[in-house]
């Protein structure tokens, strides 16, 4: 077989295998069953497929190679519990009766079935940290070895969790289908949480040489277009996608070519993609229609949107953005929303207003090794003229930083302050 072939065989199973295995975990209840019969079907045409060519539709040629495993799967499963009893006329009848109901299962409308697993693998009686790797792996088609890349994590450690969260799965004996009324209300936050902890990891690397890594923000983005287009009622969805969308806009001006990073202030808005920030406004304007003007993901939106539509740093309305952050405080009042709040409040009303404000900020919990807090305070003294005193908090801050370019970045700015 030519690489050529094998190449392309290999996208189109990738492009197709999060809808393969939502079907047929939806079908079985077991992601691990699902799993190796849509491997199973990839098989199949590694061997079929460069004898014929690429088939019209391939996604569904897949998915019949899947379904017919299945019913050999179950069929060999039912002969196995009974072969101490006798295998006659009645068995045969009970097999294909079972391998008929597969079929029409198989056959049924299923257009709810990726939302179905996106729902069950962000199940919130798994940790967040499952959740996300277990989301990647089935619906990213992410291997184990790029998440673990991806969040800096040992290859077992990730292969663990995933493990562990589908055991948790098939031990609840979910319906991989989608909540609806109540139960909707109540799981939907779990699933834009994850969403969003996909996203933030890949718009601003926890750890590692690498400042940013896109395609997390990319697989976010497309998680989150799948969630706006089958639920587009719920505006806390429409929020979170206006605000991904118009946050990923300005990823290739996050950093200058040598990977340095530079802050929004040195940004070249002429490098921010401005396909992404009319998409991310029109969900923005969809999610305030629909009433999400006061829920958190849409109010960060709305935030985002206001450096967006600024054409310039000097034309940002500041007032407004402090203003949209004492109504996050009330929302979802937590010490992160108070620094950010402060840092507003710092470009609106100037550095002595944001030093007043983060002097009222606890640096105990999340905060006691948060290192944008001694970075803020650096900023305001640096911009307050009192250089010698900006300098140790520009410091302090490289210390608790894990990102090498961060780092990099907020010792600059302490050689900034002079000696």
């Amino acid at each position: 077989m030519s690489s050529e072939v094998h190449q392309a065989i290999e996208t189109v199973f990738r492009m197709e295998q999060a809808r393969l295995i939502a079907g047929l975990a939806r079908l079985t209840r077991d992601v691990d069953l699902a799993e190796e019969l849509a491997q199973d079907a990839l098989v199949s045409a590694l061997a079929e497929w460069p004898k014929g060519g690429v088939p019209r539709n391939p996604g569904a040629w897949l998915m019949t190679a899947a379904r017919r495993k299945a019913i050999d799967t179950f069929r060999r499963r039912r002969m196995l519990e009974r072969k101490h009893a006798e295998i006659g006329r009645d068995l045969e009848n009970e097999i294909d009766e079972s391998a008929d109901e597969i079929e029409a299962a198989l056959d049924d409308d299923l257009g709810d079935e990726l939302l179905g697993l996106i729902f069950a693998a962000c199940h919130p009686m798994l940790a967040p940290e499952s959740r996300a790797a277990l989301t990647l792996r089935l619906i990213g088609g992410l291997t184990t070895g790029e998440i673990a890349r991806a969040f800096l994590a040992a290859e077992p450690t990730i292969a663990q969790r995933i493990v562990r969260a589908k055991k948790a799965l098939a031990g609840a004996g979910l319906t991989f289908a989608v909540p609806r009324g109540a139960e909707l209300t109540e799981r939907l936050p779990s699933v834009l949480e994850v969403i969003y902890l996909i996203f933030n990891e890949g718009y601003a690397a926890t750890a590692g040489e690498d400042l940013i890594r896109p395609q997390l923000c990319s697989e976010a983005q497309r998680l989150g277009r799948i969630l706006a287009a089958a639920l587009p009622q719920e505006a806390e969805v429409s929020g979170l996608l206006a605000l991904m969308e118009i946050q990923a806009s300005r990823l290739a001006a996050r950093t200058a070519p040598d990977g340095t990073m530079l802050t929004l202030l040195q940004q070249d808005r002429g490098r921010w993609d401005r396909l992404l920030i009319r998409r991310g406004l029109e969900a923005l304007d969809r999610a305030e229609r629909l009433g999400g003007g006061r829920q958190p993901y849409t109010l960060q939106a709305a935030l985002a949107a206001c450096h967006a539509r600024a054409k310039s740093i000097e034309d940002t309305d500041w007032a407004r953005i402090a203003s949209l952050y004492d109504i996050l405080r009330d929302v979802v009042p937590s010490p992160v929303v108070e620094l950010n709040r402060a840092v507003a409040h710092s470009m609106a009303f100037g550095p002595e207003t944001g030093l007043a404000l983060l002097d009222a900020i606890s640096p105990t919990g999340v905060l006691r090794n948060y290192a944008p807090l001694p970075a803020a305070r650096g900023d305001f003294l640096y911009r307050a003229g009192r250089l010698a005193e900006a300098r140790p908090e520009f410091e302090h801050a490289a210390t608790l930083t894990r990102n090498e370019r961060e780092r990099d970045f907020l010792l600059g700015r302490a050689a900034e302050c002079g000696g």
